[in-house]
């Protein structure tokens, strides 16, 4: 009985810290806490995308008359049905942030929305074109995506629409799992020099609206951590591997013991 005792409590003592490892805070899940007491002015205003060194643009140049632009197009293609040319071309963005364009040479278009590089393409092209025509200059940022990983699923989101807050790339897998941490999210950012940042972020909290880095830019990656539950179940886990090996090891050596004598 005294050896059942001594056993006894601390099994006691470590189911209830089970149960309570495993009964997490709603305040640990639950998003936006005190949306209805914030001040949203610092959020206002419209988010573009920039373009950054290594960037692929895919770009477009269409006229009524086929032949005008096709200087301007590599490897042109004419479309038959509607009688202008509508395949996209890619130009890699280098280093210096510069593609090298048809006829007109290098463009320097780092930092630049992909509105302010047509325009500034369209008004380079002008002087070649008669008056008649009136060309239409086509960019798209193809190489957009966000990097995911940790309790969300690890995968590549591509981003279409140049635009994409940070509960829209943790939404595209179906949201952060229930283990996963809302409260100290990490985004690793690289900037147009190539210097990267690390950056915490917490969208248990409503702030993270008027965050600077709640839109995300190209190539991001945000790493959700697990949170202290599963590390606890996780270590018990391994505990119970080697508890249960050390138990096998010793049921052998016993009967090897057994075999000796």
């Amino acid at each position: 009985m005294k050896y059942m005792r001594k056993f006894f409590l601390p099994m006691v003592a470590l189911t209830v810290t089970l149960l309570l490892a495993s009964c997490g805070s709603t305040k640990d899940i639950v998003y936006f806490q005190g949306v209805d007491e914030l001040d949203l002015t610092p959020s206002k205003g419209l988010y573009d995308a920039r373009i950054f060194p290594k960037d692929m643009l895919m770009i477009n140049v269409s006229t009524t008359d086929p032949e005008a632009s096709k200087p301007f197009n590599i490897n042109y293609q004419h479309n038959m049905s509607n009688n202008v040319n509508t395949q996209m071309y890619g130009y890699l963005v280098d280093n210096d942030g510069n593609i090298n364009f048809p006829m007109i040479g290098m463009l320097h278009v780092e930092g630049l929305t992909t509105r302010e590089c047509e325009s500034l393409i369209l008004d380079r092209i002008k002087q070649y074109m008669a008056r008649t025509e009136t060309p239409i200059v086509t960019v798209r940022l193809s190489s957009y995506h966000i990097t995911l990983i940790g309790e969300t699923g690890s995968r590549i989101v591509p981003v279409s629409t140049e635009k994409m807050n940070i509960i829209e790339a943790l939404a595209s897998g179906g949201d952060l799992t229930m283990t996963g941490r809302r409260d100290n999210i990490l985004l690793i950012r690289e900037d147009n020099t190539g210097q990267k940042s690390i950056h915490r972020l917490d969208i248990s909290n409503a702030n993270i609206l008027n965050s600077p880095y709640y839109y995300l830019q190209q190539n991001d990656i945000l790493y959700i951590e697990p949170n202290k539950t599963k590390i606890n179940r996780q270590a018990i886990s391994n505990a119970s591997i080697w508890v249960s090996a050390l138990g096998m090891v010793s049921s052998i050596a016993a009967v090897v013991i057994s075999l000796v004598k």
